[in-house]
């Protein structure tokens, strides 16, 4: 890929982790476990302990990541090889984390991808802000699934052909 349009992905990629490093940060600031589960129900708060642990695990890679990408663009001499791991490693650790929760609180839908309606179903029905939140990080990291598309397929492959590792 050419260095402008490797610079070009960093640069959108670092300003859309910006945005979902906010969202994540303001929500767990003001939510707790007890905040989310009002009905005082086992099975609710086993939910919401899983969606919590995700969530701080996705921040986490995503501040990361949002380090990695500053580090990339702060260099005097852009390195293209750098770059393209480090986006390799934003959508697997940042994209599969979010649409893969290892807690599985919720998945996606394919089948309402198409429809308009949203592609994120629920395992129990949260709280609204939970809700909310999962349902605007969808849109930011469904964005970064096609923009990175490249680094789950054709990346690998061209490192693999070099006879590199990843």
């Amino acid at each position: 890929m050419a260095v402008f349009n490797v610079k070009n992905v960093c640069e959108s990629t670092k300003t859309k982790l910006s945005e979902a490093i906010v969202k994540m940060e303001q929500f767990l600031n003001e939510n707790s476990l007890s905040k989310l589960n009002t009905e005082v129900d086992a099975a609710m708060e086993d939910f919401y302990k899983g969606y919590l642990s995700d969530t701080r695990h996705l921040l986490v890679f995503s501040e990361v990541a949002y380090e990695k990408l500053g580090v990339c663009l702060r260099r005097p001499t852009f390195n293209v090889e750098y770059a393209e791991k480090v986006l390799y490693e934003v959508y697997h650790s940042c994209v599969n984390n979010f649409f893969y929760p290892k807690n599985e609180c919720y998945s996606e839908d394919g089948r309402y991808a198409y429809t308009g309606q949203d592609a994120i179903r629920f395992r129990k029905k949260p709280v609204r802000a939970a809700r909310d939140l999962t349902i605007e990080l969808s849109k930011i990291f469904e964005t970064l699934r096609e923009d990175l598309a490249y680094y789950e397929t054709d990346y690998i492959t061209q490192k693999r052909m070099q006879g590199e590792r990843v």
